[in-house]
């Protein structure tokens, strides 16, 4: 598997004609990100980052990750509606991690004052890599889920085209009918629509509230046009327009410039620098509107590092699907070792544990977009820093993945062509709608592979580190 182009990938002048070709499959196919931070997206226009060749995953594992999603679904759905349960998990990571502490404040202001509205949307993606036993297979492990804002559905269900050009042109016709068909955008579009349906208000809009600079802005439409195909009206926005403009009416309907909101469909407001204190107002008020929220602020909550390794305990997953072991066992399966920072005995020992082996483990603090983790020599520095105060209860630890490398090209603009040593994570996305207790739609959405060179530890395609790829089943 390390070598399954091998032939192609050491033909110098093969590699050369097909890059050209990549770039220009990538456009023409619109795998598209803007060259920079600017407003006017149309004149600086280059394709985003991706890997020459598609990437080998083992197919029982990728099946695996597919069949388990639904499951997934359902588990961030229920610990949303388990207000005991979020209190409990995340007691600890309030009173030293400010970020989750605001936005639990929101929580519990919409707690007390009563949910209005009855339609739950969750689009979300887990995402996983393989981890390498001692006898040759791969396990699949799960490096979180992302449950607001969750990226590249859009780009991905453009780049299987793009795949199967290259392998033409390199005279593997035979593999080309291999790359898999995969269209996040339709997947994550129709729990936009179901939910906007239920919603019932045909002049209502879906909201995107987004950031003033949007280099992923591509990604964004794909999912916007399958909306406006159904005829379903999308607006966007910033927190700062809602601020302005935004006001909710005697019946709790969100109106911003004028339009009554169906949707707020959150692109933004998953890192603590998307917030002023104005903006932590706008966020008050859409919670508290009847809008349907995607996600809303218990679903945010439950995609917090926290509450993943709390469902990592013995017996936790159990409440959330008493009678159904065979679900629990495919959720579990796919857990990495998961270790609490909380103060006593048993965070203790994690902190010793850590401190011994760095490189076997990752430090997480509640933070979503890449790049937050911490690794190696900078796990010891930190830990020294916290390992007697109560702001290590900020982060987790888990034992980190250790994926079998493969070669590729990485193709990125401006960045000079050579072979990569490179590690692979692959995404499933989730597209759920539930309205009061029915669960109206529940589905895998589609798959996202992202594959970077091994010479980085952490980040994403938007933090310049991954590129998009696609799997080749073996």
């Amino acid at each position: 598997r390390r070598s399954l182009w091998f032939d192609v990938l050491m033909d110098n002048d093969l590699i050369k004609d097909l890059v050209d070709v990549a770039k220009d499959s990538a456009l023409l196919n619109g795998v598209l990100m803007r060259t920079k931070e600017t407003p006017n997206s149309s004149e600086v226009v280059t394709y985003a980052p991706f890997t020459l060749f598609p990437s080998p995953v083992p197919k029982d594992t990728f099946h695996q990750a597919l069949a388990v999603q639904t499951h997934y679904n359902r588990l961030v759905d229920r610990i949303s509606q388990d207000s005991s349960f979020l209190e409990e998990a995340l007691a600890t990571t309030i009173k030293v991690d400010d970020f989750t502490g605001r936005l639990f404040n929101i929580y519990r202001h919409v707690l007390q004052e009563g949910k209005t509205q009855s339609i739950v949307l969750g689009l979300n993606r887990s995402d996983y890599m393989l981890d390498q036993n001692g006898d040759g297979s791969a396990s699949l492990k799960q490096i979180e889920i992302n449950t607001i804002a969750a990226s590249f559905g859009g780009l991905a269900s453009h780049t299987p085209n793009v795949h199967r050009h290259i392998l033409k042109v390199a005279g593997r016709l035979e593999d080309s009918k291999r790359i898999l068909d995969n269209n996040p955008s339709a997947g994550l579009a129709k729990g936009l629509a179901k939910a906007w349906e239920l919603y019932g208000s045909e002049r209502a809009v879906v909201l995107y509230l987004v950031e003033e600079l949007q280099r992923n802005i591509f990604d964004h439409r794909y999912v916007e046009n399958e909306l406006w195909k159904r005829n379903i009206p999308v607006i966007r926005r910033q927190f700062e327009d809602v601020a302005k403009t935004g006001f909710l009416d005697q019946d709790k309907r969100l109106f911003v410039d004028g339009r009554e909101v169906a949707i707020v469909y959150f692109r933004n407001g998953y890192m603590p620098q998307n917030y002023t204190e104005q903006n932590w107002e706008a966020r008050l008020m859409m919670e508290r509107s009847l809008a349907v929220k995607c996600p809303d602020i218990s679903t945010h909550l439950a995609g917090t590092k926290k509450v993943q390794q709390e469902l990592a305990r013995p017996g936790v997953l159990e409440r959330f699907f008493p009678g159904e072991p065979d679900v629990v066992d495919q959720i579990r399966a796919t857990f990495a070792g998961l270790y609490t920072l909380d103060m006593g005995p048993e965070g203790d020992k994690t902190v010793a544990m850590a401190l011994a082996k760095p490189d076997q483990f990752v430090l997480k603090p509640q933070r979503e977009g890449g790049g937050n983790n911490l690794y190696g020599a900078e796990i010891c520095q930190v830990l020294e820093g916290v390992k007697q105060s109560t702001e290590r209860m900020a982060y987790i630890l888990m034992d980190k993945v250790q994926p079998r490398p493969v070669h590729n090209y990485l193709l990125r603009l401006g960045t000079p062509l050579k072979l990569s040593t490179c590690l692979s994570e692959l995404g499933v996305f989730g597209a759920y709608v539930r309205h009061g207790q029915d669960m109206v739609l529940n589905e895998c959405a589609g798959h996202l592979l992202r594959t970077k060179s091994d010479e980085h530890s952490d980040g994403g395609v938007a933090a310049g580190v991954a590129v998009l790829d696609n799997p080749f089943l073996v």
